[in-house]
């Protein structure tokens, strides 16, 4: 179909009667209803007064069905808050494949798009002052930027966004490496395996493990595999062949926790390996279904989700109550955050274990941090049609 442009440059290029340009204005309005922004939530795009229609972004580090369940916290605000009355759209960009340039590009290229309103993103690499720079010439473009699930340098680049929602992730590292000192009290020789080393989230949760596991453990290696799950399985091979007394695996991002499962099932060392891990994606509950896994620390991405879209709304709509309803030290009159750390809004942390046989007990972890064994959590699950975490 033609593009209303193209019959815009038409009409300025000759001079009509008035009827026919009548005719034809109602014309370039039929064909602009019938094309809709393309979005991955499925959301209708088309039906605002104005005919103008902004988008909130969700620019996610790469693609992994822990997006999924935050995409849905982001269509549940949505509805909610009935976005599409006000003209705008919630829209989740999944193609940045774990690679920093990508991710770059990708925010270079929304900076040239008027539609634009608000971003949110999980940056890859969060000391990339190209990147840093990237958020900063979005938000002097007039569009409202918040980094979710992993922030930016917060001690360089905290001005390159309004805020941060998600995990306190060294919290969380710290609350896994509680978990293995629990199911190994007299200590061990781990190895680490994430995806990208260079994300915030990677690095708070690495160090964080250490410090909860304590001084009897030692850390032998840590394997990155740049989002590849094949690549994945190859690590922990490499980390089992060299280092032959290495007992505790360390999944840091969702899909690590399998890969760890099925080179322990193949090496035949489940007997002897302590199996810990970020995340509750589908195959990891199978997984701990099954007796593979012993701990999980669970994030809440559909919070992350739902949070995000509410106050990338509240920032486009200059509601302050709203803004300070998801941080509750922004104040409203000045602008400012009453508190040094009051742009930072963390989300839940769940411990799961398989079931009452596990060594682990509540009174090991944080009073924060919620305790589930896996049948309860399986149920929180499905009341929520939800299928990870």
């Amino acid at each position: 179909m033609a593009t209303q442009d193209h019959f815009m440059l038409r009409l300025a290029a000759v001079r009509r009667p008035a009827a026919f340009a009548t005719a034809l204005t109602f014309f370039i309005a039929a064909i602009s209803g019938c094309e809709k922004p393309a979005n991955s939530t499925g959301a209708n795009t088309s039906g605002t007064a104005s005919g103008t229609v902004r988008r909130l972004v969700f620019l996610t580090n790469g693609d992994d069905p822990f997006w999924d369940t935050c995409r849905a916290g982001m269509d549940a605000a949505a509805a909610e808050l009935k976005l599409k009355d006000e003209g705008l759209v919630q829209v989740m960009d999944k193609g940045s494949e774990f690679k920093a340039e990508k991710q770059l590009a990708k925010l270079e290229q929304l900076a040239t798009q008027s539609d634009v309103a608000a971003v949110a993103v999980s940056p890859v690499d969060a000391k990339n002052r190209a990147f840093a720079q990237a958020l900063r010439n979005l938000r002097d473009r007039g569009v409202h930027v918040i980094c979710v699930d992993s922030d930016v340098d917060r001690e360089k680049y905290r001005d390159a966004r309004f805020a941060y929602l998600g995990t306190d992730n060294l919290i969380g590292g710290q609350e896994l490496g509680k978990a293995a000192r629990g199911l190994r009290p007299d200590g061990g020789k781990y190895a680490t395996f994430v995806g990208v080393k260079t994300v915030a989230n990677a690095i708070e949760r690495i160090k964080g493990f250490g410090e909860g596991a304590g001084e009897k453990f030692k850390d032998l290696d840590s394997m990155a595999d740049e989002g590849d799950d094949n690549r994945a399985q190859e690590n922990v091979k490499t980390v089992l062949n060299k280092h032959k007394d290495v007992d505790t695996l360390v999944g840091i991002w969702a899909y690590n926790a399998h890969a760890i499962v099925r080179v322990v099932e193949e090496r035949g060392v489940r007997d002897k390996t302590t199996v810990v891990v970020f995340d509750a994606a589908a195959r990891a509950l199978a997984d701990m279904s099954q007796g593979q896994i012993d701990a999980m620390v669970v994030q809440n991405p559909y919070q992350m989700g739902d949070l995000s879209v509410k106050l990338m709304r509240a920032l486009t709509k200059k509601d302050g109550a709203a803004i300070q309803k998801v941080l509750p030290s922004y104040d409203p009159e000045t602008g400012k955050f009453k508190e040094p750390d009051g742009d930072v809004f963390h989300t839940e942390l769940r411990v799961v274990v398989p079931n009452k046989e596990s060594p682990l007990k509540p009174d090991l972890f944080r009073p924060e941090t919620k305790f589930f064994y896996f049948e309860d959590f399986k149920k929180w699950l499905d009341e929520r049609h939800l299928v990870s975490s």
